[in-house]
């Protein structure tokens, strides 16, 4: 007898994915400029179809997807769900949280006949959901300022083979210091968003010892912008915003585990691609993880990257596929339950 198929989830940050649908969620299926540079909106759908099929996932963390606005009459569920339906997709259900104050949504594709998904925000007496404020000391001064996440983590619960799972979705702020005009607004920029990011980490890691203090299963995705060792910053407030996550200094059931985040320094360990434009060449950073609690550290990880896979280098169509999708790369787990 074969064994049981193991559970396979997918982190995948599609850049832009929004910009491929109209307000009621049909998809733009043309010649017309995606977000993406020198793309047609129907080259970068055509791409994705093929890496979604490819992925053959339960579930994936669909990181900037697209866009809810009540205003707009915009959907990420229907999106979703249409782009499914018309590629033939098995993760035909979709299901967001919090909508986010952009244009990029976390929300969940999955296969209902494998798996169930359901939004269920947490709070506590001292952690508030993270659709509200958050009063944290951001620059050491003795003052707490608020705190909002832009993009709302996505807490599901989930069902798989008879058991239950936590999952959260992640989009961290970028580090980025977008609009610096001179050297010493690079410098600043890049402090207060450091800041930013790490407190939006910090805010996460009370919510996953809550849950893992609770004996529950669970599993934090997605895109982190950050890792060890990523930037110069990194020495000046002393760990990364990935490493708050997971809590390495913490009793082992309190901690979380991702190999990539423990490898980030070894070769290939890249999940995103960026074109430098005053450099005239490409950055590759490690930004997208899959981080477990104990109970499933014997999961298999891989990254789908396009060159540094062997398997997929060795598929033009795939490898193509990957880059014509997205600046990032999916990350999968494949879990025996």
């Amino acid at each position: 007898m074969n064994p049981p198929r193991p559970l396979r989830l997918a982190s995948y940050n599609v850049a832009w994915f929004t910009a491929l649908f109209d307000d009621s969620g049909q998809l733009l299926n043309d010649d017309g400029p995606s977000s993406r540079f020198e793309i047609s909106r129907a080259a970068q759908l055509s791409a994705l179809a093929a890496v979604f099929a490819a992925l053959d996932a339960d579930g994936v963390m669909i990181i900037e997807a697209p866009d809810t606005s009540l205003s707009q009459g915009r959907s990420t569920v229907t999106a979703l769900e249409n782009f499914a339906r018309l590629h033939g997709l098995r993760q035909s259900k979709a299901v967001i949280g919090f909508a986010s104050e952009t244009e990029q949504e976390i929300a969940f594709l999955y296969d209902p006949s494998r798996l169930s998904a359901r939004h269920d925000p947490v709070q506590t007496a001292y952690v508030p959901r993270f659709d509200h404020p958050y009063r944290q000391d951001l620059d050491g001064d003795g003052m707490r300022e608020q705190l909002r996440f832009s993009k709302p983590p996505l807490e599901l619960a989930v069902e798989f083979g008879g058991q239950a799972l936590r999952l959260i979705g992640v989009h961290a702020k970028s580090k980025s210091p977008r609009g610096a005009r001179s050297p010493a607004e690079w410098r600043r920029f890049s402090i207060e968003n450091r800041r930013k990011q790490l407190a939006e980490c910090g805010w996460l890691r009370l919510r996953v010892e809550a849950h893992l203090a609770a004996g529950e299963a669970l599993i934090v995705m997605g895109d982190f912008n950050d890792g060890p060792g990523l930037d110069e910053f990194e020495k000046l407030f002393g760990r990364s915003g990935v490493e708050a996550v997971l809590g390495p200094d913490g009793p082992p059931n309190l901690q979380l585990y991702d190999p990539h985040a423990i490898l980030a320094q070894g070769p290939g360990l890249t999940t995103a691609r960026f074109w430098l434009e005053p450099e005239q060449r490409f950055f590759e950073a490690l930004l997208d993880y899959i981080m477990v609690s104990p109970g499933f550290r014997g999961g298999k990880w891989r990254i789908w990257h396009p060159v540094n896979d062997p398997a997929i280098a060795q598929n033009p169509a795939l490898a193509a596929a990957l880059l014509q999708a997205s600046d990032h790369f999916p990350v999968t787990l494949d879990l025996p339950l």
